[in-house]
C-alpha cells in the first residue's frame, strides 16, 4: 500500500485532483466527424465529453465533493465518503469506456445537434480523451481503495497527542493541588506572648 495515502490530507488531495481531472477530460472534443447539409457539402462535428458521456462530468463533480467531505469527515462518514468516491470513479471509467466501445451513437447525437442531420459522410474519429477519462477513472476508484486502507491509523495519532495532554495535565493538576509549606505554629506565639516573649525575636 502506498504509504502516503495513510494521510488524510494527503487521500483528500489526490481525490480533487483526480476529480479535477476527469472533469477537464470531459471538456474537450471526444468524437469528430462531417455531414452534408442542403447548404454545405461538407459540416465538421465536434462532440465534446460532457455531451457524449454527460455522466463523466458529474462524476468528477461527486469526486470532488467527495474529497472536500473526507477532509472533515468523522470515523463513520470518511467510509462513506470513499465509497461514493470509489463508486464515482468507476461512473466515469465506464461512462468513457461506452464510448470507446461505440462512438457512433454519440456522433449521431452530436450532428442531430449541430447541422439538424443524422446522416455521417466520414468514419467517427476518436480522440484520446476518452482514454484519459478511464485512466483517471480507474485512478480515483484506486485511491480510494488505498485511502480506505490506510484510514484507521488517521485517528491513532490525535488520539496518542490526546493521551499526552490528558496526562501531562494530570500532573499538572497534582502539582497544584500541593499546599505551601506549613508556617510556624500559632499556638506556640501565643503561648510565647503570654509569657511577655516576642517570639519575632527568635525568626
Amino acid at each position: 500500500m502506498t504509504p502516503g495515502l495513510r494521510s488524510r490530507s494527503r487521500a483528500v488531495w489526490v481525490l480533487v485532483a483526480l476529480g479535477v481531472a476527469a472533469l477537464g477530460a470531459a471538456v474537450p472534443t471526444w468524437v469528430r466527424t462531417t455531414v452534408a447539409t442542403a447548404l454545405e457539402p461538407r459540416v465538421a462535428v465536434e462532440v465534446a465529453g460532457t455531451t457524449a458521456a454527460p455522466a463523466v462530468g458529474a462524476g468528477a463533480l461527486v469526486v470532488v465533493a467527495a474529497g472536500l467531505v473526507l477532509a472533515i469527515a468523522g470515523r463513520v462518514a470518511r467510509w462513506l465518503a470513499l465509497a461514493v468516491a470509489a463508486l464515482a470513479g468507476l461512473l466515469v471509467a465506464g461512462s468513457a469506456a461506452v464510448v470507446l466501445v461505440d462512438p457512433l451513437p454519440a456522433a449521431t447525437a452530436g450532428a442531430a445537434d449541430a447541422a439538424g442531420v443524422t446522416e455521417l459522410t466520414t468514419p467517427v474519429v476518436v480522440t484520446p480523451w476518452p482514454w484519459t477519462a478511464v485512466v483517471v477513472g480507474v485512478l480515483v476508484a484506486a485511491a480510494a481503495v488505498l485511502a480506505a486502507a490506510g484510514a484507521p491509523a488517521w485517528g491513532a495519532t490525535s488520539g496518542r497527542h490526546e493521551r499526552a495532554g490528558a496526562g501531562a495535565g494530570t500532573d499538572g493538576g497534582a502539582h497544584a493541588d500541593a499546599g505551601p509549606p506549613a508556617g510556624p505554629d500559632a499556638h506556640d506565639d501565643w503561648d510565647a506572648l503570654s509569657r511577655g516573649t516576642d517570639p519575632s525575636a527568635d525568626r
